[in-house]
């Protein structure tokens, strides 16, 4: 099957996708602001480099777009159709880093909260108060806990 686009647009287009400071990072950052939480942003000397850091209850945050990091189950973790192969293996390497670094992040002591980004699509008018994933005592947490089936339209 090809592309429906240009392999120029394509390139474009994947160019533009952004690493940090995304449409669910900023949310989440406003939204933890306005709850009175500080925190510190892409900590390079941590493994991962954590979108967020919050050293007082020892977290690293990571918000992870489902369709790049994989999502289990999430209606939005599609595979392109063209170059499968080349799709599958990046997606794989993207998962083992994600788990090498929440285990590094757990041998030096730190919890881990993964937020998916399609709980900002499903969720925006009710967030859960975050401050019980936050002051949880659990090494691994993720938010949502369970990602939605289908698109809302």
């Amino acid at each position: 099957m090809n592309d429906v686009v240009d392999s120029t647009t394509r390139s474009r287009m994947m160019q533009g996708i952004r690493g940090r400071d995304t449409k669910p990072e900023l949310f989440l950052r406003r939204y933890l602001h306005s709850l009175g939480y500080r925190f510190r942003l892409h900590r390079k000397d941590l493994p991962g480099s954590p979108d967020l850091v919050l050293p007082r209850y020892k977290l690293a945050v990571f918000v992870h777009g489902c369709f790049w990091h994989r999502h289990p189950g999430c209606y939005y973790t599609t595979t392109p159709k063209t170059r499968q192969a080349f799709w599958e293996e990046k997606f794989l390497g993207n998962v083992r880093r994600d788990n090498r670094a929440y285990v590094e992040l757990q041998h030096l002591g730190w919890r881990v909260l993964v937020v998916w980004e399609c709980g900002f699509k499903h969720c925006r008018e009710n967030l859960p108060d975050i401050s019980n994933l936050i002051q949880s005592t659990n090494l691994h947490e993720e938010w949502p806990p369970s990602p939605p089936r289908q698109r809302e339209h």
